[in-house]
């Protein structure tokens, strides 16, 4: 895969070859690059829901706020995602969005996505496919936060975003960038930042995680899984094969 493909094109590839018809409807949706800071909202929950962004570089997150003030963070958006693909269908947000960091965003109207619907029966399929994928890590994300221990939570966490990382940006190593703070792991994973950090503590003292600043790196990848529970069947290749003969389909 080519390095100097858009993250967004790297992203699709994963699920399938993509034409160079293909590749251009996708650079269409990289149009009119917005740069964003770390901290700005890209939208707040219940304003008008009437276009998705695709993120070109830097990491975001969806989130909710509650009554009693605390915040539950719902995704993880890296490179190469297409944001608001929930809300297609409703007329408000159903949640915020807001930058972890630095980065570029690219705006566009629904209309440019139906207008893939109507020119890209492989887009089509590839984009059911992820929104099908984002509907499945949320629902991973709900056993994680109701049902496993705080090594569990965190330890499951950092190998989907590892997984989810390599997809686009494989670097044959057993370390990734996390660029997110104690207190956003905490309103991910339902734990207080005291708790996420003793946490780690307590998987470096058995050598599994080891964490520098923003970069994590786990020395034992099979050991974490053990520890984690992890079957990362809900994010890699077992859907690939559907689409090996998608356009011979769409001939038929």
């Amino acid at each position: 895969m080519s390095s100097h493909e858009s993250c967004i094109v790297r992203h699709f590839s994963f699920f399938s070859a993509l034409s160079d018809d293909d590749k251009a409807l996708l650079a269409e949706l990289e149009d009119g690059t917005t740069p964003v800071r770390a901290g700005t909202v890209l939208w707040e929950e219940h304003a008008d829901a009437h276009e998705f962004c695709t993120l070109k570089a830097g990491w975001a997150f969806s989130y909710r706020n509650l009554e009693n003030g605390t915040r539950q963070i719902l995704d993880i958006y890296l490179p190469g995602d297409i944001i608001g693909l929930r809300e297609f269908a409703f007329s408000q947000r159903l949640a915020g969005v807001q930058m972890v960091e630095d980065g570029e965003v690219c705006f566009f109207p629904h209309c440019n996505l139906t207008a893939i619907f109507r020119k890209s029966y492989m887009l089509t399929s590839i984009l059911f496919a992820i929104a099908s994928r984002q509907q499945v890590i949320l629902t991973e994300r709900m056993v994680n936060l109701a049902r496993r221990s705080a090594r569990q939570k965190v330890a499951h966490f950092l190998l989907e975003m590892f997984q989810r990382l390599r997809q686009t940006e494989a670097n044959g190593s057993e370390s990734l960038r996390l660029p997110l703070s104690q207190e956003i792991l905490a309103d991910i994973l339902g734990l207080s930042p005291v708790h996420i950090s003793r946490t780690f503590s307590s998987l470096s003292e058995d050598g599994l995680v080891f964490r520098d600043r923003h970069v994590v790196t786990m020395p034992d990848l099979q050991a974490l899984k053990e520890e984690a529970g992890f079957d990362d069947r809900y994010l890699i290749e077992n859907i690939r094969p559907l689409f090996d003969n998608a356009e011979t389909w769409a001939l038929n």
